[in-house]
């Protein structure tokens, strides 16, 4: 357990992110959906790339098959072989990564330099395969995450983890929040969303929403955001 509490955060994440079970997707490509809401998404790898005078490229990689989500449009490659590195191509264009780094080649042009964003990516990863809402909070590291049909918790860095049908929430228009009550016969928490911008306590980013759990007399802070 040591080694799980002197992992950085964001590697930590972005090791335990690809285990959660998934129900959907934002796309509708049958290749970028799970099988079904307990099917694991441990086959997918997402990246999201920052390039230099670009705008910013996520990428999913699935079955040997890389969708690059370009501004505008979304295009889908095959795996190639190649010298170094993993590249994906259809002739015309190419994705080309290399440990952190990654090269595109369009029909507009060539983007090179792109660089694998690790945080970004969690999120990316989340969206794409069909988390709503998605909070984190810190000391001990917790995540949350709703899905159309599931809540799934990981919290105490990982070792514990739970998952619950999702219910029917309570709104407060006034109080601009909105309470999910759940029991999965096991385990019992209140999850409240409140409508109150953010700061994450360890790297300072903003969102748009502060999450409070409540569970076994103990009180978790963290924030979060919509995804879709």
């Amino acid at each position: 357990m040591r080694l799980l509490l002197t992992t950085p955060p964001i590697v930590f994440w972005s090791l335990v992110i690809l285990s959660l079970p998934s129900c959907s997707t934002q796309h509708q490509n049958p290749a970028l959906q799970p099988s079904s809401p307990d099917s694991s998404v441990i086959t997918q790898q997402t990246y999201y790339y920052n390039c230099p005078g670009s705008p910013d490229i996520p990428v999913s990689i699935k079955d040997d098959v890389a969708w690059i989500f370009l501004p505008g449009k979304t295009i889908n490659l095959p795996h190639v072989r190649s010298g170094s590195g993993a590249k994906y191509s259809d002739g015309i264009n190419t994705f080309w990564s290399k440990g952190e780094e990654a090269y595109f080649q369009t029909e507009t042009g060539k983007i090179p330099n792109c660089r694998n964003n690790r945080r970004l990516a969690i999120w990316e990863h989340a969206k794409l395969t069909g988390v709503d809402f998605r909070a984190v909070g810190n000391e001990p590291g917790w995540m949350l995450e709703l899905r159309p049909y599931y809540i799934n918790y990981m919290g105490d860095y990982g070792e514990t983890r739970q998952t619950f049908v999702r219910p029917e929430p309570e709104s407060d228009r006034e109080e601009r929040q909105t309470v999910f009550r759940v029991d999965n016969g096991s385990d019992r928490m209140t999850i409240i969303l409140k409508g109150k911008e953010c700061f994450d306590t360890m790297s300072g980013e903003k969102y748009e929403t502060t999450v409070i759990i409540r569970q076994y007399g103990n009180r978790l802070q963290g924030c979060g955001k919509a995804l879709h």
